[in-house]
């Protein structure tokens, strides 16, 4: 007989089993085995929030399976993901196989790797019941704001609408922008230039006006630009002061899971759930070439900035090893998890820093190959020594106007000879300075005045909008990508290039919960649940408790809702349609059933007309110039065709715009990427432009 051990996934048990080898029988549960039934509340509110779990619908014969491995194997370890949702998993798997939740048959490992897994198997435990209680306290809330306040929203707004506790504040947040960015009124403001150069030297460079004797100078008109230009028409121009100095820039800190997001969105273009699945991929275990299956990363849904010492010392040895000694830092570096991170995993690193990611490409999908990369260069690097900066501020006289001018070189590269982390606003380059002295006059090249707008603040990218969710603590490192997955899929959140964008779905379902149910979009409010729930798993709380405090006055304040909303629809603007009713006249509205969207007539019950609803992009189809039609595969990405198919066949990714082309006159299409493009597929064509063009 062999012992059974459980994990979620076959990638991950293909991997263990290869290192427990003979003697253990690694299976996958495929993720939860039991949670509550979809079609029903499923708690019972009277009976302290009991939750009524059955098996997921579609998992009965694992579960059986299961249960016959279990009963002839001599002992169970539980080894699913070390987190509030693997523990879960853990404890229903107890159940369902009838094993004690007093024995040590509970195993984590941070790392699959086969130190990784010794440590694991080698510290077995009993089930964490405080963060199981702590995953229920989550889903039972949950699903009580979904299934209690759906129904009321999809009353009030539009059929099929669902509410979440956590993703409401997401949108919230979105639309609180967006409102900022519409009453945002620009400011003009000017900004004057010049271009020197030393005497008897032909290298140039930039400095800005900054004030006079006086100080700094704000130019708000053109007037006020061009008095200023016309005072310097004759002036000489002379460095005043050189102020050299050293500037010392230190490496970031390791990934965690909302960083990894965060940068994987900048650098990579990853949407934060296509981080999550190759993440998790890299740690359970991929193949590699001579090295059989192994887990590159270590667990990689953490908060924490702790860095095991093995590690640390791995990292140094490779960096001595491939740059010098002089790209060690001083010390070790160890970095300070922020406040209230729960701290009960390492950061993610490669658990094998010599194993770059050149070693490992031929053995990895691009997409592993890129994450894998990214992660590795941010953890080498921030063990790395500083890169070290010689700054120069340069202050030039011209009159009594006083311009400044800024510039640095690299002394030495240290961190950054490997890795730099990105931004979310590019910022402005400072560029290199000749040799300047005090005294020293100086040619003026060119000079003019500049015209600028205050900008309003920028709409959230993903990258932004995780950044923003986790300094307010809402949602923890699990739930950011399922946030964002789920608030673009209902339509209360749509994509503009990286942008994201409030519907006015989105607008109305926030306006309305603002003015009615103000606790469960208010960002103080979630961020305190959710520290409550930090609370039951550390066990200062108690779960049952936390949830009749939020209940009580959840309840009643839908009560109280219902009540003052009776006999009121709000009728969004996005669903009139131009579509007239051939019976009575009326612009058709848009409706949605659990079958779809389709188009009615809003003078029901008088007029019961309804058509099949077709969404349209404005555009003519660039074959045979009929209405361009969006349609959606079943994972929910978006396609072009044609309404007339299938007499006419076009079909296309790349979205049909309503420019024309030059050359055929026929309709171009838009080509997403980092440099847009229109192009014509017109035979013999070939016409394309940028989008700058």
């Amino acid at each position: 007989m062999s012992k059974l051990v459980i994990v979620e996934s076959p990638a991950k048990a293909k991997t263990i089993q290869k290192y427990l080898g003979p003697g253990y029988d690694v299976i996958a549960s495929m993720g939860h085995v039991r949670d509550l039934p979809e079609n029903r509340l499923s708690v019972d509110v009277k009976n302290n929030f009991k939750p009524k779990y059955d098996i997921i619908k579609g998992k009965e014969k694992l579960v059986e399976k299961l249960k016959d491995k279990a009963e002839k194997s001599d002992g169970v370890l539980l080894a699913t993901d070390p987190d509030r949702e693997g523990e879960a998993i853990s404890w229903h798997l107890a159940y369902l196989l009838g094993l004690s939740t007093e024995e040590k048959n509970r195993i984590t490992f941070n790392e699959i790797t086969k130190s990784g897994i010794k440590e694991g198997m080698e510290h077995p435990r009993t089930i964490d019941q405080n963060l199981v209680n702590a995953q229920q306290a989550r889903r039972i809330l949950d699903r009580l704001v979904g299934y209690k306040l759906s129904p009321f929203l999809s009353q009030k707004i539009r059929h099929g609408l669902s509410a979440g506790r956590v993703q409401s504040v997401a949108v919230r947040l979105i639309v609180d922008r967006e409102e900022e960015i519409r009453a945002f009124v620009p400011e003009e403001y000017w900004s004057i230039e010049a271009k020197f150069s030393p005497k008897g030297s032909r290298k140039v460079f930039v400095a800005s006006l900054y004030g006079d004797e006086n100080g700094k100078i704000k130019i708000e008109n053109k007037e006020q630009s061009d008095r200023i230009l016309s005072e310097l028409q004759d002036a000489e121009y002379v460095v005043t002061n050189v102020k050299k100095g050293t500037r010392r820039k230190s490496p970031v800190p390791p990934f965690t899971t909302s960083t990894m997001q965060q940068e994987a969105s900048r650098k990579l273009g990853f949407q934060a759930r296509r981080t999550m699945k190759v993440a998790q991929e890299l740690y359970e275990g991929v193949e590699i070439a001579g090295m059989g299956a192994i887990g590159l990363i270590t667990y990689m849904r953490t908060d924490s900035l702790r860095v095991s010492e093995e590690a640390i010392q791995a990292a140094a040895d490779f960096i001595k090893e491939t740059w010098g000694e002089k790209y060690l830092p001083d010390t070790p570096r160890h970095y300070k998890s922020r406040a209230n991170a729960q701290d009960g995993h390492e950061a993610i690193r490669p658990t094998m820093p010599s194993l770059t990611p050149d070693k490992v490409k031929d053995s990895l999908s691009s997409d592993q190959y890129k994450l894998y990369k990214l992660i590795w260069e941010r953890f080498i690097a921030s063990q790395m020594a500083n890169c070290i900066q010689n700054t120069v501020q340069a202050t030039i006289q011209a009159k009594n106007y006083i311009f400044k001018a800024s510039g640095y070189t690299v002394k030495f590269d240290g961190f950054t000879t490997l890795y730099e982390e990105s931004a979310d606003e590019a910022k402005k380059d400072e560029g290199t300075l000749p040799e300047l002295e005090n005294g020293m006059p100086l040619k003026l090249k060119e000079i003019a005045g500049n015209q600028h707008f205050t900008q309003p603040p920028p709409r959230y990218t993903e990258a932004s909008l995780i950044k923003a969710l986790e300094e307010n603590g809402i949602g923890r490192p699990s739930t950011y990508a399922v946030i964002i997955s789920t608030i673009t899929a209902r339509e209360y959140v749509v994509r503009e290039g990286k942008a994201l964008k409030p519907t006015e779905l989105g607008e109305a379902v926030v306006k309305l919960m603002k003015e009615r149910f103000p606790k469960i979009v208010n960002v103080k409010f979630t961020a305190q649940v959710e520290s409550d729930l930090d609370d039951v798993q550390s066990g200062k709380t108690d779960w049952v408790e936390e949830l009749k405090n939020f209940y009580g006055d959840f309840d009643a304040t839908l009560k109280a809702a219902k009540e003052a909303m009776k006999g009121v629809k709000i009728q969004l603007k996005e669903d009139v349609t131009d579509v007239i009713c051939e019976k009575c006249g009326r612009h058709m509205v848009i409706k949605t059933s659990r079958y779809g969207k389709f188009l009615a007539c809003p003078g029901y019950p008088e007029c019961k007309n309804v058509k099949k609803y077709v969404e349209t992009n404005g555009a003519e189809c660039p074959k045979c110039g009929g209405k361009v039609v969006i349609k959606r595969t079943k994972k929910g990405r978006i396609f072009y065709g044609c309404s007339n198919y299938p007499q006419c066949d076009f079909v296309s990714w790349d979205e049909p715009s309503k420019e024309k082309c030059p050359r055929c006159g026929k309709t171009l299409l838009k080509k997403k990427g980092k440099k847009p493009k229109y192009y014509c597929i017109t035979p013999g064509c070939g016409y394309e432009k940028t989008e700058e063009e």
